[in-house]
């Protein structure tokens, strides 16, 4: 699905992206990744990873600068990776760099996409030389086709993500095709990590043949997440789950928001047999908010606990809001400042969080 893009001929140099170090390299099965390393970090020191997927057309460039999360990164030490969507090594049906999260290859445990995000965690997490990875704290978070990304990775990578987070997405399998018949010819090699691709004049996004300007809402949400329960397989564990999404989004109905709670609900219901029995429509919280900046939007967090008072799914739900970053960095045409800090609270949900 067509996110927020942000495609410039810009380099970290060029842009605010923290004063720590910004690594590139390539994933074993050729996918090029971005490493941000705080400038206070030393290895030895156990520290989190999150990955963070950009969405259509947009570079990790991009969601760095838009996020903030580089100095999020530097306030709390801990080590972010930007994969991009774009392999090297084999033809893609995808030529706007969507995360394909709509195939259903890369929605099952061991193939496609989820398998290659999975190998580039567990590279950086072995290369004990340059960082020392708590493994028990590793996360996801993505914008729009990077949170269809983010929830696969949920459902089929239980035992690697403590906990996701799902800005602007859609539930699990909320569409899901087979691979296209045809596919481009692939593209050079080595350049291709820092292509610049303009985005589609409109919010679009490429499945079989041709573009869709809206995602609708997906199915049952309470069917998806036994789709999502049965995904996990014998890694089968509740995934905390923290999700935005903004009441006026053009591109993945406001609906969604609601169906990825209510799908992450229902999946954590099934994975805690029988330990977490929240209800959709009974949430152990709800509360009413502003962004403290002028202008700020309004919103509200729905909050489930489990018995014992740990949050399992968080829901902001941000009025006015379109298919933007909610706060945002100031200055971008796919962001919205005007909104809480997503960045900020995705970080203080991952951190209440671990595997065990």
């Amino acid at each position: 699905m067509q996110d927020q893009a942000f495609s410039s001929l810009a380099t970290p140099r060029l842009l605010d992206l923290g004063p720590g170090s910004w690594q590139d390299d390539v994933s074993k099965d050729g996918r090029p990744y971005f490493v941000y390393t705080p400038v206070s970090y030393r290895v030895g020191t156990v520290v989190p990873l999150v990955v963070l997927l950009h969405g259509c057309s947009q570079l990790p460039i991009g969601i760095a600068y838009d996020t903030h999360m580089n100095q999020l990164a530097e306030q709390y030490n801990f080590i972010v990776v930007y994969p991009q969507h774009l392999d090297l090594t084999r033809p893609d049906p995808n030529p706007i760099l969507c995360w394909n999260w709509f195939f259903a290859v890369n929605q099952r445990r061991g193939s496609g996409e989820p398998a290659s995000l999975a190998g580039i965690v567990q590279t950086i997490v072995q290369n004990t030389s340059q960082w020392t990875i708590d493994q028990e704290r590793i996360y996801v978070a993505g914008i729009s086709a990077g949170a269809g990304m983010a929830v696969n990775l949920g459902a089929t990578y239980p035992d690697l993500f403590a906990a996701i987070g799902v800005h602007s997405g859609t539930e699990y399998q909320a569409i899901s095709l087979p691979l296209p018949l045809s596919q481009p010819a692939p593209v050079g090699k080595k350049a291709r990590a820092h292509v610049t691709v303009e985005p589609p004049s409109d919010a679009q996004v490429l499945f079989r043949e041709g573009f869709l300007s809206v995602i609708p809402p997906g199915p049952d949400p309470n069917e998806q997440g036994e789709k999502a329960f049965k995904a996990m397989g014998s890694f089968a564990r509740v995934v905390p789950t923290i999700v935005f999404h903004g009441t006026a989004d053009p591109v993945a109905d406001p609906i969604s928001g609601n169906q990825v709670a209510q799908q992450w609900l229902r999946t954590n219901q099934l994975a805690s047999y029988g330990a977490f029995t929240a209800a959709y429509e009974s949430p152990s919280s709800v509360r009413l908010g502003q962004a403290p900046v002028p202008g700020g939007r309004s919103y509200t967090v729905f909050n489930w606990k489990d018995a014992v008072g740990n949050d399992v799914v968080v829901y902001w739900k941000v009025d006015g809001m379109g298919h933007a970053w909610s706060g945002g960095s100031p200055g971008s045409p796919f962001t919205d400042p005007k909104g809480p800090d997503a960045s900020e609270a995705m970080y203080e949900f991952f951190m209440a969080h671990s595997l065990s």
